[in-house]
């Protein structure tokens, strides 16, 4: 079954059937808030916000629509919403899992963490938009059509954006990296 034919089906109030969802998405779904948030707690939290919202708002689903984009849609606005509502809190920095699992050497391993955590605090550094751009096209590998769909823009829009996000994310990382 196509993630669209599920989310038919629990439009029209079988909601067992978001558990397929649920399994299908959870995982991007909390990469995606991790990254963007960087606090794994919270992003647990947001998911879970978004699975619910997903079922409370179930009828603002269109027939004929790309699931996963929708599913993104309603993450952003999470996302937005729990930042809207909690402007003057600050979040910790929290690691988010790291990107290489096989390290064979210590030296390699000690090397490599620290890259992570010098990418994570220049991704911490831009601006909402262009992590989030960044986030949604390269951690999640979504197409520039698809992110295109959920910003609501052109397609050239978000290639100049991304374009302009890896330039000013590389410079940040070599300023990072000097320190």
């Amino acid at each position: 079954m196509t993630d669209e034919t599920i989310m038919e089906a629990v439009k029209r109030g079988e909601l067992q059937q978001a558990t397929l969802l649920f399994e299908r998405y959870n995982k991007r779904i909390f990469n995606f808030l991790a990254r963007m948030t960087m606090d794994r707690e919270l992003a647990e939290d947001l998911t879970q916000n978004v699975f619910l919202r997903i079922i409370k708002y179930r009828n603002s689903y269109r027939e004929g629509n790309k699931f996963q984009s929708w599913i993104y849609q309603v993450a952003r606005n999470v996302f937005s919403d729990h930042y809207q509502a909690h402007k003057n809190k600050f979040s910790n920095f929290v690691d988010v899992e790291k990107i290489s699992d096989h390290m064979a050497d210590r030296a390699e391993y000690e090397e490599q963490d620290e890259k992570e955590k010098i990418l994570q605090r220049s991704l911490a550094r831009l601006s909402e938009e262009q992590r989030e751009l960044l986030v949604l096209t390269r951690f999640q590998q979504m197409k520039y059509e698809e992110v295109a769909q959920i910003m609501d823009t052109t397609v050239a829009n978000i290639k100049v954006k991304v374009h302009r996000a890896i330039i000013k994310l590389r410079e940040l990382y070599f300023e990072m990296e000097k320190i």
